[in-house]
């Protein structure tokens, strides 16, 4: 008979091999739902697949999430289970997510010491931060109602099983901005005749750095960042249309709106001096995550009796989090496992040579195991 770290391992390497895009992920949740089935849990599926696990008489119950979506990145690992997928890989380490979770699924379907039940909740389309939402929409909290929810994120860089989170915000919010400019394009030989919009937009890309550096308090934790910077221009051709997006990162509700106002104002603002036309939107795809304290100290008294370290207060992550819709619902906790600091278990999360590592699967069951039997102790209601 395998053993429990070899079954782990040799799930999380097929989840691996065959990584699904957000809404895509048919054969990753046949896969999910089938081995929550072998372990005799009631399964319902819809956007998502969903666990239920029953012991005792207790009718307290708590919501374990785990991710499931992979990235639109091409692999570049030199290991023997590469995706087979080209184009899509697991680079943010939702495979061994997904793995943790199965493992404690059959850890508790085995062993049970805990009263009440455990709602399994796999999610799709994390990356883009739909997935929460549209089980939310379906109705999952109502259908299967819980009193706390957690979801456990690895971490590269951070020593193997440390465990860490924080009350309060651990997760920024992301807002994706596009301002579109309207000057007049002309031969670049003559750029009196019309309005430059590449040198219309310099000017609001410096200007947008402003908003962090001298409009919010020190140390406000706020990413202000234009990643891209498009014209219809050519060699000897003005742009009269330029276009530029990027990625707001805030720590608080507070600050973003005060980002996207101070960016409105930017933005009216050069274009008046240049007399164009200019649009600017602000979508904010997730918001903040915000722990509850309850649940925060509940996650590291499970890491300590799994035998890990943990960091009760960690800094807050600049990362975004599709779990906040789950925690803004219920009282919740967002904890991170490190990964580990050498090799491809220390790249960062999403590069092309990341990996997740297997010997975190069964600290993570772990860490799931024992949070159950803390917050669902046998024997009480």
């Amino acid at each position: 008979m395998t053993s429990f770290q070899d079954r782990l391992t040799a799930l999380r390497r097929d989840f691996h091999r065959h990584p699904e895009l957000g809404f895509q992920e048919d054969r990753t949740k046949a896969r999910v739902a089938a081995h929550l089935r072998g372990l005799g849990l009631e399964v319902h599926e819809g956007a998502g697949v969903v666990g239920l696990l029953r012991a005792g008489t207790g009718n307290r119950a708590i919501g374990l999430r785990a991710d499931m979506d992979a990235l639109p990145i091409s692999e570049k690992s030199a290991h023997d289970y590469v995706s087979e997928t080209p184009g899509v890989m697991h680079a943010c380490g939702h495979d061994g997510h997904m793995t943790m979770l199965l493992g404690a699924a059959e850890r508790l379907a085995q062993e049970q010491g805990f009263d009440g039940t455990v709602v399994f909740i796999f999610q799709p389309n994390e990356e883009h931060g739909l997935g929460a939402q549209a089980m939310i929409a379906e109705g999952v909290l109502e259908r299967f109602p819980i009193e706390e929810v957690y979801a456990i994120h690895n971490l590269p860089g951070a020593p193997v099983g440390q465990v860490s989170t924080r009350p309060g915000q651990i997760c920024s919010s992301e807002s994706l901005f596009e301002i579109s400019i309207k000057g007049q394009g002309g031969h670049a030989s003559m750029p009196q005749a019309g309005v430059d919009a590449i040198t219309v937009g310099a000017e609001m890309v410096l200007a947008l750095q402003t908003i962090v550096a001298r409009k919010l308090a020190p140390g406000a934790g706020a990413v202000v960042s234009v990643t891209e910077f498009l014209t219809d221009g050519q060699r000897n051709v003005l742009p009269g249309h330029a276009v530029l997006k990027g990625d707001v990162r805030a720590r608080v509700p507070a600050d973003r709106a005060a980002v996207e106002r101070f960016m409105r104002q930017i933005a009216a603002g050069v274009a008046a001096a240049h007399a164009v036309q200019v649009e600017v939107s602000f979508n904010t795809e997730f918001v903040e995550t915000i722990n509850a304290a309850g649940p925060a100290e509940a996650a590291c008294r499970a890491g300590e009796a799994a035998g890990c370290e943990v960091i009760r207060n960690r800094p807050p992550m600049s990362f975004s989090e599709d779990f906040a819709h789950f925690a803004n619902a219920v009282p919740g906790c967002f904890l991170l496992l490190g990964n580990g600091e050498e090799g491809p278990h220390g790249q960062p999360l999403h590069a092309a040579d990341y990996d997740f590592n297997d010997a975190l699967l069964p600290i993570g069951a772990e860490v799931w195991v024992q949070l159950v039997r803390d917050r669902l102790p046998a024997g009480k209601d």
